[in-house]
């Protein structure tokens, strides 16, 4: 099965006023379809780095970024905007919300874009703002929303556009207990149930417990995938941590 998302040489390295500061360090990684993987790893790994990276929010400073079987690092803008549109999900920390519409109209934003019927984009964007708690503030806009509130709202907006990956940067971050809880389940319920793909970055040890696979970074470079670690067990070799 050929890889979703692959990377291949990963560097970014970012200059401020002169200093050069590497936040990647060659990193290779696949993912395959379907899989639930999580990036740990301490503050300034890496993780949020490799995932705006993939996703095309920025771009590298040599290496390769494949998803889809298209080189995100290579597109043009408006072949990238399409990608994004019709293949990916982001969950990022920066909600992103649309001030003059409403929470509903929020979450079905993506769906709308896409052509979807309205009484369909209305209906599966109700249904994730009922999994995260958030039905009875469908008609409010983002000021009248706490930033817990706008948080559960983007990723709602995520969630409904069923993509083929999620990209989520530390998605339960600002949530409460039971909220994330839903949230996770949810999660794991797409992926399950319709094969989305979801790549995390996250310090929440409740996620964690529910991914597939752990690739952990550390100063921007890959420092173990329990994947690799799985696969040299089945063969019969001794587990090591993996560097590139």
């Amino acid at each position: 099965m050929p890889p979703l998302v692959r990377v291949k040489h990963l560097e970014k390295i970012y200059d401020v006023s002169g200093v050069k500061t590497p936040a990647l360090r060659g990193v290779d990684l696949e993912v395959l379809p379907g899989e639930f993987t999580a990036l740990a790893g301490p503050s300034g790994s890496g993780k949020s780095t490799l995932l705006h990276l993939i996703g095309g929010l920025d771009h590298p400073t040599s290496g390769e970024v494949w998803l889809s079987g298209k080189r995100v690092d290579q597109l043009a803008r408006t072949e990238l905007a399409d990608l994004r549109l019709r293949h990916l999900g982001f969950i990022f920390q920066a909600y992103n919300l649309i001030p003059v519409l409403t929470a509903l109209e929020n979450a079905a934003f993506v769906l709308e874009l896409r052509g979807v019927p309205r009484r369909e984009r209305e209906q599966r964007a109700l249904l994730a703002l009922e999994t995260l708690g958030m039905a009875e503030f469908a008609a409010r806009r983002p000021n009248q929303l706490s930033g817990g509130q706008q948080q559960r709202v983007a990723v709602a907006r995520a969630l409904a556009a069923e993509p083929a990956v999620i990209l989520a940067d530390e998605p339960t971050a600002n949530l409460d207990r039971k909220t994330g809880e839903a949230l996770i389940e949810y999660m794991k319920m797409l992926n399950q149930m319709q094969g989305i793909t979801f790549v995390f970055s996250t310090h929440d040890p409740r996620l964690l417990a529910h991914v597939t696979r752990t690739v952990e970074l550390e100063d921007g470079q890959v420092k173990s995938d329990s994947a690799q670690a799985q696969a040299q067990r089945r063969d019969g070799s001794s587990v090591t941590s993996v560097t590139f």
